[in-house]
């Protein structure tokens, strides 16, 4: 079983990746690295912000309920 050899497409055209010269190689990695990067950051915020929606949702319940409670007590006051 043979291995396929990495390339690059520009502008339409393959280019083996052990063709390039060692800065055009450089700057390869570097582009396949930012770019996983950018994909782990991104799912990463993907969790952060579900995360931030749950908590607010809870607190936005959390005080609700307390304005419901502080609103029932005054009108008891009121009432008495």
């Amino acid at each position: 079983m043979t291995t396929q050899e990495p390339v690059v497409m520009i502008d339409d055209k393959e280019i083996k990746v052990s063709d390039l010269t060692n800065q055009q190689q450089y700057l390869h990695s570097q582009i396949l690295d930012l770019t996983n990067k950018k994909k782990r950051i991104q799912f990463e915020l993907d969790q952060v912000n579900a995360s931030l929606s749950v908590f607010q949702n809870a607190f936005i319940e959390s005080a609700k309920e307390q304005a419901d409670a502080v609103l029932e007590t005054e009108t008891k006051t009121i009432e008495n």
